[in-house]
């Protein structure tokens, strides 16, 4: 097992963190309280390096996408990535540090799992093949479940990265590049897949029944559901829907449909200015498209970011050549079997091959038979994710406690978390959702981060030029900050989740003045 000097231990103070090398194996060394620890050097999701991160107490947070990992024993605390980090042992002789790495040592580590017992007769069922049901299939089986233990989706393939669809479109011509686990994975832990629609889930008598035969002649019986459908793109209801070439985006199919049909040349419009509009315009123009975006905002992500960071994404978006149509919606979609143009409320015409609608979704919760739905048709839950006897919610259709109210969260990252929750609530832990949300998107020539929930706020503090993406905004409501979003501050945007999950961030006055050390306030 080689070994080597990496530090001295008079160089490292607590909450330091810094990459090294053993070999050709990278290694993230971290001192906390005294106690110098390693692991691997790169997050499980997409391989971002931590030492760039925020570390407080044994927490680290990824600086791209904030999955958590604890420093001292490697296991990822927090998603996304769906693994943890090896741990190196570490030893100290006098002012020294040496760590060990084995010769076939990994970055990533997947945690053991057990598989069924045949005098296990439970059988839980998680409804939903997006990141709420992965996180909670692996979780069920990692913390100890040994009954059946069934996944059902509509979609063709496992569960797979989502958000790609809308941000790296190319994708799709290479689907098995976005599936999340092969099927080996699932066959060696006997997590049992089922693929087809669900006609009605009846939470009185516990029973699924299938659309097309699924499994056990028609319906299943369930101990205990995890409810994970997510949403159903809305459509809009207007003369010309139907034709071809007007599309939603949400499944794999969809996504392979639009990049077949982009190309040089095309005219396409996208309906929708905030995050799956934003994110499909720029991937369309990548493939060739002419793009007009057209949304009843006056300024990209209006709702999200506000007047200034929306101006700022359009003007990025517009130096790449998309057009916008804002403060206008679309009256009707005409053509002759395919669509050739879209028609304004003002009249105006704009010419088109191609029509992507991202104007949102609604909670797929049409099969809920005897379970209470809130107006929008969203599931209440507690903070366990549990909504009724035997039955859980998670990811987009659950209406969660958060502050002062239930909301419904649509973030990736957020349904990762509710996944896990719930399959530990499911065992009887007591596991509970307290996490701060946060998602990310990709504009041109910004990485985009945002942590936290402001639906509404008074004032915008914003560090930085967002023209350049190089910005830190604070959202304030009341004097309190709600929420940050952040693009060329990485480690600042994941010290302040950090902050928040602690309840220690600074007042907005303290922000106004300017000039905070968020890494120091840990």
């Amino acid at each position: 097992m080689p070994e080597a000097n990496v530090a001295k231990l008079s160089d490292l103070r607590d909450g330091d963190m810094m990459q090294v090398s053993v070999g050709d194996t990278d290694v993230l060394l971290a001192k906390v309280a005294g106690q110098v620890y390693a692991t691997g050097a790169y997050c499980t999701h997409y391989g971002a390096p931590l030492a760039e991160g925020a570390l407080s107490g044994e927490r680290v947070i990824c600086p791209w996408h904030h999955a958590c990992f604890h420093v001292g024993s490697g296991d990822q605390l927090e998603p996304p990535g769906l693994d943890s980090v090896s741990r190196f042992d570490v030893r100290i002789d006098g002012d020294h540090v040496f760590v060990s790495v084995p010769d076939d040592a990994d970055n990533d580590r997947v945690l053991p799992a057990v598989r069924k017992q045949a005098d296990d007769e439970r059988v839980f069922v998680v409804l939903g093949g997006g990141p709420a049901g992965a996180y909670a299939a692996e979780t069920l089986r990692q913390e100890g479940f040994s009954g059946r233990l069934v996944m059902i989706s509509h979609e063709d393939y496992l569960p797979f990265d989502r958000t790609n669809l809308s941000k790296h479109l190319s994708m799709v011509a290479e689907p098995d590049e976005l599936v999340l686990r092969g099927e080996d994975f699932y066959d060696q832990r006997d997590i049992e897949r089922i693929r087809d629609v669900v006609r009605e889930v009846d939470a009185g008598t516990q029973m699924i029944h299938f659309a097309n035969g699924g499994a056990d002649d028609g319906a299943l019986h369930y101990d205990k559901l995890l409810v994970a459908t997510g949403g159903v793109p809305k459509r809009l209801e207007l003369p010309g829907m139907d034709l071809t070439n007007v599309f939603t985006l949400r499944h794999i199919g969809d996504a392979q449909q639009i990049l077949n049909q982009a190309g040089d040349g095309v005219r396409a419009v996208v309906v929708g200015s905030s995050f799956i509009g934003t994110e499909v315009a720029m991937s369309l123009v990548k493939n060739g498209c002419g793009v007009t975006v057209v949304s009843p905002d006056s300024v990209p992500l209006e709702n999200v970011l506000g007047d200034d960071l929306g101006t700022a994404v359009q003007n990025l978006h517009e130096q790449g050549g998309i057009g916008f149509r804002l403060g206008h919606k679309p009256a009707r979609f005409e053509g002759d079997g395919a669509v050739e143009r879209v028609v304004l409320d003002n009249g105006d015409v704009i010419e088109a091959d191609l029509v992507v609608v991202g104007v949102g979704v609604r909670p797929a919760t049409d099969m809920l038979k005897g379970v209470d739905l809130q107006p929008d048709g969203g599931v209440r839950v507690d903070a366990h994710m549990h909504a009724q006897q035997n039955l859980y919610a998670a990811g987009d259709i659950a209406s969660f406690p958060h502050r002062d109210g239930f909301v419904r969260i649509e973030h990736w990252r957020v349904a990762a978390q509710h996944g896990r929750v719930a399959a530990k609530r499911m065992l009887g832990q007591d596991a509970r959702y307290d996490g701060v949300p946060f998602f990310w998107s990709e504009q041109p020539g910004m990485q985009l981060g945002y942590v936290g929930f402001a639906p509404d706020w008074d004032e915008v503090i914003i560090d930085g030029d967002p023209e350049e993406a190089d910005f830190l905004a604070c959202f304030v409501k009341d004097n309190e900050v709600l929420a940050a979003a952040a693009s060329g501050r990485d480690s600042d945007l994941a010290a302040i989740e950090h902050l928040m999950q602690q309840n220690r961030m600074p007042s907005a006055a303290e922000v106004r003045q300017g000039n905070v050390d968020w890494a120091g306030l840990l």
